[in-house]
């Protein structure tokens, strides 16, 4: 794990393996007690989620085994076509 130090209005740019392309930039956009509000832009085929949204998805597919019966994802809409 990369761990960093940002400042309010700061990035961190995440890269392509060939260094050439930006995938993702997060930016710290305000920090405010112990909670810290992240702006981050990317390609809009690139998903995004907050991990507990991901774990949720990811879950629903591996349930989509035939014979399977996936479980609703109460809150969540579809992110992938």
């Amino acid at each position: 794990m990369l761990v960093l130090s940002r400042k309010q209005q700061e990035s961190v740019v995440v890269g392509a393996s060939d260094g050439l392309e930006r995938m993702l930039r997060v930016t710290v956009l305000a920090i405010r007690g112990g909670v810290v509000r992240l702006g981050f832009e990317a390609r809009s085929d690139l998903p995004i989620h907050r991990q507990e949204v991901w774990e949720r998805v990811h879950a629903g597919r591996r349930s989509d085994r035939p014979g399977a019966t996936p479980r609703p994802l109460k809150g969540v809409r579809d992110p992938l076509p």
